[in-house]
């Protein structure tokens, strides 16, 4: 009784840290002054992407589409973050190759890393800087799913679902916005997270995945107000079914049309659609963009 008498005197003595937010005369969060050029030009400019991207999750379909529409805006490095296996796959060495042929004057890096692992997140962020010089913008696209139904649902795996989709997401803006507050130049993170995130999916259980992206709207919001301040813009996206490996095979033939059947546009999404919400929330078309979700789901959520 002493002890939990103690402590509860001892919490009215605390004193909680306080957010700061940032201001009108912040030259990281100011708006830019509209340049004397062409209409053209202008226009151009808009959605020019500067700097240095860190994409997890980037040897997959979506981390690869996204690495090529950075560079077709004008990022000029990309450091795609996976695991052994995905970034030694046919598919991606192809996709490399053709990027790297592409576009010549970029300099696009590859980086074994468990995103789970702050260890080898820390590592490969301070590797990134010093191969490309900075970071300027991260996208997380690394995550797993899994369809148990949820009395069977192993708590191993529900653990490990947070463990990747959430913390590992974390884990990697951590590591990206403490580098982005050293430089002091601002910078976008675009969190994946999902129509999950949102709704409950039918007709396939998936409550862990459910869980791990609806955590990631939050994290999202809350790094948008603690790191506005330095510039730091937060925001996700949430793709609805979108047409890669991951939804191919007869076995998912029977979801597949009832997806298409609830999706006004009446089809999965193609990861090239993906493109341009994240162009924007990672040029200075974006730059009053922060904390925010946008769907691009072919109208699904809106059942």
């Amino acid at each position: 009784m002493a002890d939990s008498s103690y402590s509860r005197e001892k919490l009215k003595e605390r004193a909680i840290p306080s957010m700061i937010l940032s201001h009108a005369d912040n030259p990281l969060t100011k708006p830019l002054p509209r340049p004397d050029l062409p209409p053209s030009e202008i226009a151009r400019l808009r959605f020019t992407v500067k700097g240095n991207a860190i994409v997890t999750g980037g040897a997959g379909m979506l981390g690869l589409e996204a690495a090529r529409a950075l560079l077709e805006h004008g990022a000029s490095g990309i450091a795609l973050f996976d695991l052994a296996a995905s970034i030694d796959s046919a598919h991606a060495a192809e996709t490399l190759a053709l990027l790297r042929s592409t576009f010549p004057n970029a300099n696009i890096v590859t980086k074994v890393v468990d995103i789970t692992s702050e260890e080898a997140v820390g590592r490969g962020v301070s590797e990134t800087v010093e191969e490309l010089g900075s970071v300027d913008i991260l996208l997380c696209f690394a995550g797993v799913v899994g369809t148990v139904h949820a009395e069977e649902l192993p708590v191993q795996q529900w653990r490990r679902m947070l463990d990747i989709n959430t913390t590992g997401s974390w884990i990697c803006a951590q590591a990206v916005g403490k580098q982005m507050i050293k430089q002091n130049t601002g910078g976008s993170i675009v969190f994946t997270a999902s129509i999950s995130a949102h709704s409950v999916n039918f007709p396939q259980p998936q409550v862990a995945y459910n869980a791990s992206k609806g955590a990631l709207l939050q994290v999202k919001s809350s790094l948008a107000a603690e790191w506005a301040r330095y510039g730091i813009r937060v925001n996700s996206i949430s793709p609805g079914y979108m047409d890669t490996v991951l939804n191919e095979g007869d076995g998912l033939a029977f979801a597949r049309g009832m997806w298409n059947a609830r999706t006004p546009i009446g089809r999965m999404g193609d990861p090239t659609e993906l493109a341009g919400t994240l162009i924007l929330l990672c040029s200075p078309a974006g730059r009053y963009i922060t904390g925010a979700d946008i769907l691009v789901d072919g109208g699904i959520t809106v059942f």
